[in-house]
């Protein structure tokens, strides 16, 4: 028997592997906030609430190798680093923008389809 199936293996799909990196929570909303200009990474850290320095930094290192973001290191004293997105990075905006648009469209129906889950576990309980 034929298994008619998709299998998301990371070997019978690599493309598993990028979007996994460039879909998860932190990328999105790292990339939202490099959207309009370079930002250094502390800037970064403070606007995205309850990312943790080590997050913030696999996530940064992942965007760079991916070709996505860039990392450039500033001559001052003390020395800073600002990240900027590439222009392959900037191709992300539009399905980006349609994922949010998607949010805001249909955070109420999802709010209510979780407020009726949540009832009928609670009924079950």
């Amino acid at each position: 028997m034929s298994n008619s199936q998709p299998v998301f293996s990371v070997a019978q799909c690599p493309h598993r592997l990028l979007l996994d990196q460039i879909a998860d929570k932190w990328s999105v909303l790292i990339l939202g906030a490099l959207c309009e200009k370079p930002l250094r990474f502390n800037v970064i850290k403070r606007q995205l609430e309850g990312i943790t320095q080590k997050a913030l930094t696999q996530s940064l290192r992942r965007l760079q190798r991916n070709g996505i973001v860039e990392r450039r290191v500033i001559a001052t004293s003390p020395v800073a680093v600002e990240y900027e997105i590439t222009q392959l990075g900037r191709t992300l905006k539009e399905p980006f923008q349609a994922l949010y648009n998607w949010t805001m469209t249909y955070l109420p129906e999802v709010e209510r389809a979780r407020l009726a889950f949540d009832l009928e576990i609670n009924d079950l309980r």
